[in-house]
């Protein structure tokens, strides 16, 4: 057998642990009529399929049984009227995205595991650790299910709870408001050209893990991170700001790590596919660029809240122009008294 075929051959054994075997021939993907359904046209099925980040046209592939019940499931949606069908395929594209970083994260995970200590996790994986991981994953992937399936309705409970909380009959126009906070390492471009490849890896995971851990603490949550930088929001002025000192003092701490810079803006934000837009985010972002090293910057609206407060202090800034922002005048922001929130002691390690 040559080299192409073998490698054919284990794949579509890890697809058969995945996904099942392949459907009957005659059940192709324009004839998915199950327990005596009507067939979905070839039309809907293409559309389900592109909303899941597969460009191929099913109806030229191998159906599983799984394909088809994942398109008997959405016209059985579509059909009870829970939904219409554009909102269906809308619901699957935020599904397919989400799945598609979940599932190449931690296909990474599992390959970092098994690189040598000298080796960078993002550098060439030889066939066999590309085997090794295929058939770890895939043997997990039924206790994976369950987690997934008990984080997406933990997830959901929270989404839907925000939402009803949010809601006032009184206010038609402005979104929910938030602290949004940006956290910039300092001066990462000049650590980019000094640092290898496995050290960069280990920094950007290491400063992941810590925020993600402080956000959480205080009840925030984290919207992303892209290498240096990490967008959170808060529901609570005094919590939103705790997190960025944490973050500050946290990260001062960590030798492998610079110092970091945080913006923070409160104020009314739009949510979308996951992300938050508006002027109070663009806000936070133009403060995070003008902050210095070890510094955290409020606006004026969430200075206002935390003047109430006790346990901070702040320190008015001279007035500036942010592009596309217009005139602010900053505060610093610092603790008056109080330690921060302790936690758990997180290893050197590759794992984030």
């Amino acid at each position: 057998m040559d080299h192409d075929a073998e490698i054919l051959e284990f794949l579509q054994g890890v697809r058969d642990q995945l996904l099942g075997p392949p459907a009957a021939p005659e059940l192709t993907a324009a004839a998915t009529a199950l327990n005596g359904a009507p067939a979905v046209p070839l039309p809907t099925v293409a559309a389900f399929w592109h909303a899941l980040g597969f460009p191929a046209d099913p109806a030229d592939r191998a159906v599983t049984a799984a394909d088809l019940q994942a398109i008997d499931q959405l016209r059985d949606l579509v059909t009870e009227g829970l939904v219409d069908e554009q909102l269906a395929l809308g619901m699957t594209r935020a599904v397919a995205r989400t799945a598609d970083r979940l599932s190449v994260w931690q296909t990474q995970l599992v390959a970092e595991s098994l690189a040598p200590g000298d080796d960078a996790p993002d550098s060439h994986v030889d066939l066999d650790s590309a085997r090794e991981v295929a058939l770890r994953l895939a043997q997990a992937a039924d206790r994976m299910e369950q987690l997934l399936t008990y984080a997406w309705r933990r997830h959901l409970f929270g989404a839907v709870t925000r939402m009803v909380s949010d809601a006032d009959p009184t206010d038609a126009g402005a979104g929910p408001r938030r602290v949004v906070g940006f956290a910039d390492l300092v001066n990462f471009t000049s650590v980019v050209r000094r640092a290898s490849e496995r050290e960069l890896a280990v920094m950007v995971q290491r400063f992941e893990r810590l925020a993600s851990d402080i956000v959480t603490a205080h009840g925030g949550r984290v919207i992303k991170t892209v290498g240096d930088e990490v967008l959170f929001v808060s529901r609570d002025p005094l919590a939103g700001t705790a997190i960025a000192l944490d973050l500050v003092d946290t990260m001062g701490e960590e030798e492998m790590l610079p110092a970091v810079r945080v913006g923070l803006a409160y104020g009314p934000v739009l949510s979308r596919i996951g992300d938050v837009f508006g002027t109070t985010v663009n806000r936070a972002s133009r403060l995070t660029a003008v902050a210095g090293s070890g510094r955290v910057l409020a606006d004026e609206q969430l200075s206002a809240r935390l003047a109430e407060l006790s346990g901070f202090s702040l320190r008015t800034q001279r007035r500036r122009h942010l592009r596309g922002i217009g005139a602010v005048t900053p505060r610093e922001v610092t603790r008056s008294h109080g330690e921060r929130r302790a936690l758990t002691a997180l290893p050197h390690t590759m794992t984030p």
